[in-house]
């Protein structure tokens, strides 16, 4: 499997003076990390000035930023600043006095100087096992803290306010799991074997993490009701233990687990009804055997044992959408391995025809499967994490597909998602590019082609991505799981 070992750190400060004045800030920032600590000190400086009606000056602001990453795998430098001034006509004097705050971040212990407190959580965890079990970790304080500061306006989406949550998460979805009609962070902490549900408490800001214990490095999710009873339950792929366990949500979102054993190296994971019996059912990517696995819905929350897939090698991601328009979902997987897509069609009752090839760029990790195009055929995105791209294959009819078209991203992209983030009712690209600690946005500029990405800073090696508005705005918001710094990250649109 893939996993990401690069580090950057952006910092971005700006002052505007609305009338004369004279203001100078510095920004000093040094981040440390290893594959198994990160510790972070970052200085933000803030300026107040005083006007009064004479002549004008203008602003400057000076920003410095060194990142040092260390790791078995990679080792990166980068320095980033970004300096804005404005100088107004009006006659007046300015006096700056300028101060200066600290914040030091560590994974479980969060600190700055806009929101100050320390998150705490302790676990107490039942085993897993085959009959129904939950355990259960409440943290005691909400912690929140925004990573970079500036006073300019908004470019469409804010600065990232993170969540901390456990050790190493790799996978986020949003979904309303307790009935109050305001979606909540879901997260597969791989580094715990955890999952974490923090619950949205209004206007896009969100409670401290509960936790329950899970297998061994959970990779991936799916929420979506498995037992007909109304509530989401949420489906957890335990990529180190190879089972999968499912979180019977029991009311108000808490949850209680139940585990089916399934193949080797489950890495990926889709939830729907192929056999058209009304009942869901799992399909899962076998990042270590090399094929999928469909596990039909029995009833009553059983399910009966995998029928299996041949696909190409190390398949890291896997859909299953109606591609050729008869009404049967088919199943789509991402080959880390081969450097290819394949597309398996259904016949029918729940079973596959043999797997059609498309090549892609290197190690694809991630897939999206939406119409583009606006011709009601749904294209295939992916994010190809050794080439830095994502790749288009545009539908033309029949579940066949083009050669795909690449748009250069930042480094590494491991996660990508296709949601309409500016109203415009063609759907964009956003990729969470792990190596650049950025997500860049990629809009749609008609007839499936995109724009060059606009990046907004996150966390450490962001994984996962997920679109989904948060704060009852009708407007898509971002949220990222950064698996190198063990947080949670919230871009709200402006």
């Amino acid at each position: 499997a893939v996993v990401p070992a690069a580090s950057t750190v952006t910092s971005t400060s700006t002052t505007t003076s609305s009338s004369t004045s004279t203001s100078t800030t510095t920004s000093t920032s040094t981040t440390t990390s290893s594959s198994t600590t990160s510790k972070t000190t970052s200085t933000t400086s803030k300026t107040t000035s005083t006007t009064s009606k004479t002549t004008s000056t203008s602003s400057s602001t000076t920003s410095k930023t060194t990142s040092t990453t260390t790791s078995t795998t990679s080792k990166t430098t980068s320095t980033t600043s970004k300096t804005t001034s404005t100088t107004s006509s009006s006659t007046s004097t300015s006096t700056t006095s300028s101060s200066t705050s600290t914040s030091t971040t560590s994974s479980s212990t969060s600190t700055s100087t806009t929101t100050s407190s320390t998150s705490t959580s302790t676990t107490t965890s039942s085993s897993t096992s085959s009959s129904t079990s939950t355990s259960t970790t409440t943290s005691s304080s909400t912690s929140t803290s925004t990573t970079a500061s500036t006073t300019s306006a908004c470019n469409s989406f804010h600065d990232q306010v993170t969540y901390p949550v456990s050790s190493n998460p790799y996978s986020v979805v949003v979904v309303d799991v307790n009935s109050n009609n305001k979606p909540d962070i879901i997260v597969a902490n791989s580094g715990s074997d955890t999952v974490g549900v923090l619950p949205n408490v209004g206007n896009g800001t969100f409670n401290a993490q509960t936790t329950y214990n899970v297998g061994s490095s959970p990779r991936a999710l799916a929420i979506v009701d498995v037992n007909a009873d109304g509530k989401p339950d949420i489906i957890v792929v335990n990529y180190g233990s190879n089972y999968v366990n499912v979180l019977y949500n029991t009311g108000s979102g808490s949850f209680g687990a139940y585990t089916y054993q399934v193949g080797a190296d489950p890495s990926s994971v889709s939830y729907i009804d192929v056999n058209s019996d009304n009942q869901p059912d799992i399909i899962l990517a076998y990042y270590g055997s090399n094929t999928v696995g469909v596990l039909l819905n029995a009833g009553n929350g059983n399910y009966n044992s995998a029928t299996t897939y041949s696909v190409g090698t190390d398949p890291s991601s896997v859909l299953v959408v109606d591609v050729n328009g008869d009404s049967k979902p088919d199943i789509i997987v991402a080959n880390n391995g081969s450097n290819n897509v394949n597309v398996l069609l259904n016949t029918g009752s729940g079973t596959f025809n043999t797997q059609t090839t498309y090549l892609v760029g290197t190690n694809p990790v991630s897939l999206a499967v939406v119409d583009v195009n606006s011709d009601n055929e749904p294209d295939i995105i992916v994010a190809n994490y050794g080439s830095n791209n994502v790749g288009v294959l545009l539908n033309t009819g029949h579940g066949t597909f083009n050669a795909q078209t690449s748009y250069a991203v930042g480094t590494n992209p491991y996660s990508v998602a296709v949601v309409d983030v500016n109203s415009d009712n063609k759907p964009d690209i956003i990729v969470a590019n792990s190596g650049s600690n950025t997500v860049g946005v990629l809009l749609n500029a008609g007839n499936g082609t995109f724009s060059t990405q606009t990046t907004y800073p996150v966390g450490t090696n962001p994984i996962s991505v997920a679109v989904v508005d948060v704060n009852s705005d009708n407007k898509p918001d971002i949220i990222v799981a950064n698996y190198g710094s063990n947080n949670v990250g919230v871009l709200l649109q402006c």
